[in-house]
C-alpha cells in the first residue's frame, strides 16, 4: 500500500501576502467594541433656549422676525416660557431670567447675555426676512452681504436682550 504524503499548504511569499494592520490587537479590540448599527439612524434636532428679560415681548419679536407660526396656546406660564415654531418645527425656546431657579438661568445682572453665542437661522426667503427685521427696527450689526465661504447671504442683528441673531439664505444661494 502506498502511503500518501500529506501536502503542506504553501504560505504565500511576502510579496503575495496582504499587509497586516499596524496594530492587530487595536483593530480586533475596536471590532469587539464597535456598536451594532441599528436599523434606524438616530435623529438630532437642536432646540436652543435663551434667557430673556420679557418673554412675551421677545416672543412677539422672534415670531415676527422669523414669520413664526401663530399657535394660540395661551397659558398662565406665557410670561415665563414660550416656544417659537416655524412650519410646525420648534426653532427657539424663550425663558425668563431668574424664574423657577433653573441652573444657568439665574443671575441675569451678573452675565453678558449671549457672549460667544450666535443665534443663527437659515431662512428660505432672505429678502422677506430682511424686510421684517427692518420693520421691527432691529439693531443691524452687519447689513445684508454675501458670505463667500458658504455662498449665501447674511444679515447680523442684535435683539433687545443683547443676543446676536444671524439670518442667512440657504448655502450656495448666492452663487
Amino acid at each position: 500500500m502506498a502511503t500518501k504524503k500529506k501536502r503542506a499548504k504553501r504560505r504565500p511569499s511576502h510579496k503575495q501576502r496582504k499587509p497586516a494592520p499596524a496594530n492587530r490587537r487595536a483593530v480586533a479590540s475596536a471590532k469587539r467594541k464597535a456598536p451594532a448599527l441599528s436599523a434606524r439612524r438616530a435623529s438630532v434636532r437642536a432646540q436652543p433656549l435663551i434667557a430673556v428679560r420679557d418673554v412675551i415681548s421677545a416672543s412677539r419679536w422672534y415670531r415676527s422676525l422669523l414669520a413664526g407660526d401663530n399657535l394660540e396656546q395661551g397659558s398662565d406660564h406665557d410670561d415665563v416660557y414660550d416656544r417659537i415654531y416655524c412650519d410646525g418645527r420648534l426653532v427657539l425656546q424663550l425663558h425668563s431670567w431668574d424664574d423657577e431657579q433653573h441652573p444657568n438661568l439665574t443671575g441675569a445682572s451678573a452675565h453678558v447675555p449671549g457672549h460667544g453665542v450666535l443665534i443663527w437661522f437659515e431662512v428660505s426667503d432672505f429678502d422677506a426676512a430682511v424686510e421684517r427685521a427692518r420693520g421691527l427696527e432691529a439693531e443691524i450689526l452687519e447689513e445684508p452681504h454675501v458670505n463667500p465661504s458658504a455662498q449665501h447671504r447674511e444679515i447680523w442683528l442684535r435683539d433687545s436682550d443683547g443676543y446676536m441673531v444671524v439670518l442667512a439664505s440657504p448655502d450656495g444661494e448666492a452663487t
